[in-house]
């Protein structure tokens, strides 16, 4: 399965913080917040991922994060010349998609919680259909909203409702097949004149291929739309690692575990960030 992270838009929300850089850049407490979806994706597996993102941008993700092999995986990227929807992340990434399966994640959406690895590769085995998840939120109105029956059948799926059929919102993370591609450019763009993730869902619902997995009470998702919501996530994660002394997202520790890298190859990324307590944490593992 293949990867990708949408790192793109203007975060019109977060200004004047977005005005001169990206907001997947930005700290959420002690990393930069595109390490928590890339987290989720090596919790789920995937090694070769693609980041999507702005003609501006694009080159501080590339610093940031290189080719992947310090982790064992491989990175690739693309430019998003204007946000046209999430939609176009399957047309962008046509040629990196290939023949295989393909998971999008949005780049500043958090996922935490007991079971995540569980989660993640019952929803990754999506063979000819696809899976998406299902959060209860108090006010469901601002996301895309999916309603089920008890067995899990979903019945419905709206893009920002006005009166919402169920209270379960749609977090930004998808798995589909590798029919995506086709459906992808096959959509019309909506009245917002976008490619929008919700019609693209629908393709798959109509033909009964639409799975949905339910993030359960204790489970934390957390989007970082404007400084409210992005001090909050800060917060939510330097709660979790000062209270339990397990850090969160650490990419080098999950690639480690997962077998990726090595104990010389997580020595030397801790020992490059010996002066922080990030790379002290690192170091601490292999001890």
């Amino acid at each position: 399965m293949k990867g990708i992270i949408l790192a793109g838009g203007s975060a019109t929300r977060l200004y004047p913080l977005s005005k001169s850089i990206s907001k997947q850049i930005m700290p959420v407490y002690d990393k930069p917040m595109i390490y928590y979806p890339l987290s989720a994706l090596i919790l789920a597996g995937i090694r070769e991922i693609l980041i999507i993102s702005t003609p501006r941008d694009l080159p501080m993700f590339r610093e940031l994060l290189g080719t992947g092999e310090t982790l064992g995986m491989r990175f690739d990227y693309i430019v998003q010349e204007k946000p046209n929807g999430l939609a176009q992340a399957f047309v962008l990434g046509e040629r990196f998609i290939g023949d295989r399966p393909a998971c999008l994640i949005l780049g500043d959406n958090i996922f935490y919680g007991q079971g995540f690895s569980g989660i993640l590769a019952k929803a990754k085995d999506v063979k000819d259909n696809a899976c998406i998840f299902g959060y209860s939120v108090k006010d469901p109105r601002a996301y895309g909203v999916v309603e089920f029956d008890e067995s899990g059948k979903v019945l419905s799926i709206e893009e920002k409702p006005e009166t919402p059929r169920s209270t379960y919102a749609v977090p930004g993370l998808y798995f589909y097949d590798n029919s995506v591609v086709a459906r992808a450019k096959a959509l019309k763009p909506s009245v917002r004149g976008e490619y929008e993730i919700t019609d693209l869902n629908r393709t798959y619902w109509q033909e009964g291929k639409l799975k949905v997995e339910i993030f359960g009470r204790g489970f934390a998702w957390l989007d970082t739309g404007n400084s409210d919501s992005l001090l909050e996530a800060s917060n939510f994660v330097a709660t979790i690692q000062k209270r339990q002394g397990f850090y969160v997202s650490c990419i080098e520790e999950i690639a480690w575990r997962k077998g990726w890298i090595d104990d010389a190859q997580l020595e030397k990324a801790g020992k490059a960030l010996d002066k922080t307590d990030y790379g002290k944490y690192i170091l601490s593992l292999i001890a």
